[in-house]
């Protein structure tokens, strides 16, 4: 068997219904999100299905540019491929979330035609099951959101942005039922200063999060190291890097309890596997990000969740834009706050061509909202200092009007 060819599928996904993991109810992933699908075809007929993202639009360049390379290859020689690739993209850099995604696509779809073409799941490939189903949790901006999620059956939620987070978190926690795990992620930009972020956490550590999530820049290695010095609370993060070499830093030092890859970006299931593995021997669990992903990434983020000893929950957006369970067949869904884990062979899920052909790529950029003060949106501030820190970081006693 032969590759003879690899197409790329680029779409427009459409407004979620709800954007509801912000802290304003806003969402730069409602006008710029889009998903990059991938079909790897082979001289037999057969094929395997990917997803890449990292920037969709872009990464479908980089897909293209690495096509040549691949044709009349063994699709079967997964790591060897893989390998192959990196050393064609090292002139120009290091990997990147662009050459990270392409990554992702084409070995998310070789493992996907290699268990299609054996006649088992890619978690069978991956060294079997470790479990059958998988737990979820879901993004609320406030109370009303997050009781609904809990009727739908999620264990676990998770509160989104810097504005107004304490008030909100505190609302949140007295209205859920305590055995409800509650999260909260405060993702830029803007990006909290680690002596902000130190002073929330402090306030937060009451509530018994299951894990604080990016609570500095990812580039602030220093910021991170201070908050682990000086918080007792679970630390997430890692949804920004791709592969293994870019998440070591994080493992190494121990600055995470749970680490965040993305399924779509961080190097394919080869590196997924790795990554993993790397957690798994320095005790830290695994939680890969999904916020602005397709459906196909999250079958990949399935299986290998599936295969893995340290796996936590998978992130999901529910509900999502209805135009994700048309985009693929069949969907994924989430009953009771599980997944079941996919028995079909290969990833089990094929691209639904004629939807995705009517949402065709307008925008994959957008500026972040929620949590800039007013009228700041359009600056480049990468880290703004804060108005009315008093307020936002420790709460307003009862009877104190200090703005």
């Amino acid at each position: 068997m032969r590759i003879t060819d690899i197409k790329t599928y680029l779409m427009q996904a459409g407004a979620p219904a709800t954007t509801a993991w912000t802290g304003t109810g806003k969402s730069a992933l409602a006008t710029g999100r889009n998903w990059l699908f991938l079909r790897l075809e082979t001289d037999e007929g057969l094929c395997g299905i990917g997803e890449g993202s990292g920037w969709p639009r872009v990464v479908q360049t980089a897909v293209q540019d690495l096509k040549p390379i691949l044709i009349g290859e063994n699709p079967f020689d997964i790591e060897r491929l893989w390998q192959k690739m990196r050393v064609a993209m090292m002139g120009h850099g290091d990997t990147g979330v662009v050459g990270g995604g392409a990554l992702t696509a084409i070995d998310m779809a070789l493992w996907d035609l290699k268990g299609k073409v054996l006649g088992t799941p890619v978690w069978n490939l991956l060294g079997g099951k470790v479990r059958d189903r998988l737990r979820c949790y879901a993004h609320a901006k406030d109370v009303a959101g997050a009781l609904a999620l809990a009727e739908r059956g999620m264990t676990a939620v998770k509160l989104g942005g810097v504005a107004d987070i304490l008030r909100r978190v505190e609302d949140v926690r007295a209205a859920l039922p305590p055995e409800v795990d509650l999260m909260v992620d405060l993702h830029g930009p803007p990006w909290m200063p680690a002596a902000d972020a130190i002073t929330l956490g402090r306030s937060l550590e009451r509530h018994g999060l299951l894990f604080l999530e990016e609570p500095v820049a990812p580039e602030d290695i220093d910021g991170l190291r201070r908050l682990r010095r000086q918080l007792a609370l679970p630390i997430a993060a890692g949804e920004r890097w791709a592969t293994g070499w870019g998440l070591r830093r994080l493992l190494d030092e121990g600055l995470v309890d749970v680490l965040q890859p993305d399924s779509g970006r961080a190097g394919g299931i080869t590196q997924l596997k790795k990554i993993a593995a790397l957690a798994e021997a320095h005790m830290v669990q695994f939680a890969p990000h999904a916020g602005s992903l397709g459906p196909i990434a999250e079958y990949a983020a399935a299986h290998v969740m599936a295969s893995i000893p340290n796996a936590l929950m998978m992130e999901r957006l529910e509900p999502d834009w209805t135009g994700r369970y048309d985009a693929v067949v069949p969907a994924l869904r989430c009953v009771d706050g599980f997944i079941t884990v996919p028995d079909a062979p290969g990833l089990g899920v094929e691209i639904n061509e004629e939807f995705i052909a009517r949402h065709p790529s307008t925008r994959n950029v957008a500026i972040a909202t929620g949590g800039w003060e007013p009228g700041t949106e359009s600056e480049t501030a990468y880290i703004q200092p804060r108005f009315r820190r008093r307020a936002a970081l420790i709460g307003t006693p009862t009877g104190d009007k200090t703005p």
